[in-house]
């Protein structure tokens, strides 16, 4: 569990094929994780595979390499990271869970004196979830969702959002790495599953 609050950004400096799975090499100087781990990249949850000074590895698998922009990456390259919540820590966005539901397509970017927006358009299945002034997480990122128009939403980027994450600096037609928030999709399936229950 996450709370869509970046800890920092890590540089790609490898990535390499291994048998079923990609090892994503990352520079992080953080000398309490262990092995085992969870921290989520770029949103997505991972376990923390080996280690190195000043290296963590991870194991990337195809479903995950499918389902996000991961296998996107490439050395060089900056992910949001952000280690998994402890009992007792302030939670200051929202719960996170690490699952990515889906790509949402940035269409656009508007910045001028008085804000920065991203538009982005989430799969139909995923638009469901979306609702004014809710919460979602791009890329890692926990966000509100600003304005919505059907399967489109923007969301409204604070200066310090724009200072220590990537978001602002993705290009047109990026897939950030959607997940919705874990108390929309709960009371839309409630209701899907009553809805479905009452046509029977």
């Amino acid at each position: 569990m996450f709370t869509g609050i970046i800890e920092k950004a890590a540089r790609v400096i490898g990535v390499s094929a291994g048998p079923k799975f990609v090892r994503l090499v990352l520079a992080a100087d953080w000398p309490d994780v262990r092995l085992g781990e969870s921290v989520a990249v770029n949103g997505v949850c991972l376990t923390v595979a080996e280690m190195a000074p000043g290296e963590l590895m991870f194991d990337v698998v195809q479903e995950t390499l499918r389902r996000t922009n991961l296998g996107l990456l490439k050395a060089g390259d900056e992910v949001h990271v952000e280690r998994s919540l402890r009992a007792g820590d302030r939670i200051d966005g929202h719960f996170v869970q690490g699952h990515v539901d889906g790509p949402a397509t940035l269409l656009e970017q508007v910045s001028d004196e008085r804000e920065w927006r991203l538009k982005c358009k989430a799969a139909p299945d995923l638009a469901k979830f979306l609702a004014p002034k809710g919460s979602v997480c791009l890329d890692g990122v926990s966000l509100t969702v600003a304005s919505l128009h059907g399967d489109e939403f923007e969301v409204a980027l604070i200066p310090t959002t724009v200072a220590i994450t990537h978001l602002a600096r993705r290009p047109i037609g990026w897939p950030f790495n959607f997940e919705a928030d874990i108390i929309s999709k709960t009371v839309v399936a409630h209701l899907e599953r009553r809805q479905r229950r009452a046509e029977d």
